[in-house]
């Protein structure tokens, strides 16, 4: 494996396709086959599918992996010798939408004031987060899975904490003597990877028919079940100025979900992605129960 197959197979990887990467290198498509050609000969397997876009395989994830670290450690390397161009580093970072929106604020109020790291973010839920270490597409990610990706650490955050909330108006439609409805009010979720709604309905062994809405947007997500269009578990950093003053209220009482984060690194001695981790760590027992 040579250096410049491995630049090409991030370039390839993160454009998309051979036209695009052989811009971004400077050279032609024709080179950018022949080098990603080269490295599945020099390794034995197939690195890239040739889809639209093209993605890495199982052989390539590795790689792509490898890729990536040789190019952080040169960076590193650069920035000590003093030759380090303008523009820092660049650190992907997988965080999910509910952490970016409360406590990770704190991490990028930070960073800004760091000139030699450009922080390229990835909102992902946590519990589909690793996937993208496993992928090498970031360099570290915030996760619900304490269990460490291959080459990579772990260490606990703490648990963002959820409760099921609702408009007094929403819960008084749906009121059935001293509780609620819960199958017929509508409800309100992320995407489809949320589910924390049907978390606490089959807790209930409720089979919901109430209409299902999707806000895909943390700070709109909150609005949404504000502004009465269904219930759902807001963040309780989130809801602590909505609940004060009685536009949210409980759906049902004594229900939470807690929610376990972890932080996922790489495991490479590079100085920027160490002090990120820290100031991950610092943020996260700040802002986390």
């Amino acid at each position: 494996m040579q250096d410049d197959q491995l630049h090409t197979l991030v370039a390839v990887a993160d454009e998309g396709t051979f036209e695009a990467a052989a811009r971004r290198l400077r050279i032609t498509p024709s080179a950018v086959s022949q080098r990603i050609r080269a490295l599945e000969v020099a390794v034995g397997a197939v690195v890239v599918q040739r889809s639209s876009p093209v993605r890495p395989t199982a052989a390539g994830e590795v790689l792509l992996r490898l890729g990536r670290q040789r190019a952080a450690l040169e960076s590193e390397a650069l920035a000590e010798l003093g030759l380090a161009g303008d523009g820092g580093e660049p650190l992907a970072v997988a965080v999910n939408a509910d952490s970016l929106a409360t406590w990770f604020a704190v991490v990028l109020e930070t960073v800004a004031r760091w000139p030699d790291v450009a922080l390229r973010l990835r909102v992902e839920d946590q519990a589909h987060s690793a996937a993208l270490l496993r992928s090498g597409a970031v360099v570290a990610a915030i996760t619900s899975d304490p269990v460490a990706v291959q080459g990579c650490s772990v260490s606990r955050l703490g648990f963002m904490r959820y409760l099921p909330l609702c408009t007094p108006e929403l819960r008084e439609r749906h009121r059935r003597g001293r509780t609620v409805d819960l199958a017929a009010m509508p409800r309100v979720r992320f995407n489809d990877r949320d589910d924390l709604q049907e978390t606490l309905l089959r807790s209930y062994d409720v089979r919901p028919t109430g209409a299902l809405h999707e806000v895909p947007s943390s700070e709109s997500f909150v609005a949404a079940v504000a502004a009465g269009l269904g219930w759902g578990m807001v963040p309780v950093a989130q809801a602590a100025g909505h609940v004060d003053d009685g536009r949210l209220v409980p759906v049902v009482r004594g229900h939470r979900a807690d929610v376990p984060l972890y932080w996922q690194s790489w495991r490479l001695p590079t100085e920027r992605l160490g002090r990120l981790t820290t100031l991950v760590g610092e943020a996260a027992r700040r802002g986390l129960s």
